[in-house]
């Protein structure tokens, strides 16, 4: 299992989901599992924190793996650099903030683990009538509930969350999904999932637990329209064939 981490600036959070992680996975995949984290030109020195971090939990050699981008590229960016470099069977990007329960990839792995193509998403549309959702502001709903009409628009009517940071993939499929995208910024889920159905990719999308957690770094207002805009300018790059999804020859060698 191949665990690929964003961060930009979360030594105050990043621990706490180091904590969580680690020991889900020694308990599921012993010592077959590894950690990269992409530093997102973070200013806090969080590529320091994560690798303190390892030596003092004693990590065996190459578990945890930090690389740092000189300059911020989003969330989609650093994600999509994680991802060249797994070399795991399966591979799963998580939110740095845990705000995802980390045992929950038990129920995704579940999903696709007899696929050599499969997708398996986390999701917490089952918790929109629940006090997670109905208890935040009421612009941070009024705006999840645009992006959602948005989405609905542009013919992504099939799943219900788009946007949590927990998504797990077979190798094959990542190696049809990240050398094609284009997006680095939030949006960046919707093109992964955009580029799946077009290449026929099955998307599970499983209830996981979830709950909000403060130091977000997302600015509401600003962030949400660079989101509709980039959601706008993708969806007609596709349309009009300035995006493409070319077909590639999977790599049929032993997984590493």
């Amino acid at each position: 299992m191949s665990v690929v981490v964003p961060c930009y600036n979360e030594t105050g959070r990043l621990g706490l989901m180091l904590d969580e992680c680690v020991p889900v996975l020694n308990e599921e995949f012993g010592n077959s599992w590894e950690i990269l984290l992409v530093d997102d030109g973070s200013k806090d020195g969080t590529d320091q924190f994560a690798l303190k971090w390892a030596m003092d939990h004693k990590l065996p050699p190459l578990s945890l793996k930090v690389t740092k981008l000189e300059k911020n590229r989003g969330k989609g960016g650093a994600v999509t650099h994680g991802m060249k470099y797994v070399s795991g069977k399966y591979a799963i990007y998580a939110d740095a903030d845990g705000a995802s329960n980390f045992s929950d990839i038990k129920k995704l792995l579940v999903k696709i683990k007899d696929d050599k193509l499969g997708v398996a998403i986390g999701s917490r549309a089952h918790m929109v009538n629940t006090d997670a959702v109905v208890k935040r502001s009421f612009i941070r709903n009024f705006l999840m509930y645009g992006l959602h009409t948005l989405l609905y628009v542009f013919g992504i009517r099939t799943i219900g969350d788009t946007q949590c940071g927990f998504k797990l993939f077979t190798r094959d499929a990542l190696k049809l999904i990240f050398p094609f995208m284009h997006t680095e910024g939030w949006i960046f889920d919707v093109e992964v999932l955009i580029l799946a159905m077009k290449k026929n990719i099955p998307i599970y999308e499983v209830p996981i637990s979830w709950h909000e957690v403060e130091g977000s770094k997302i600015e509401l207002a600003r962030d949400s329209i660079k989101m509709a805009i980039d959601l706008v300018i993708m969806r007609f790059a596709y349309l009009l064939g300035i995006y493409q999804a070319h077909k590639v020859t999977i790599d049929n060698k032993k997984d590493r």
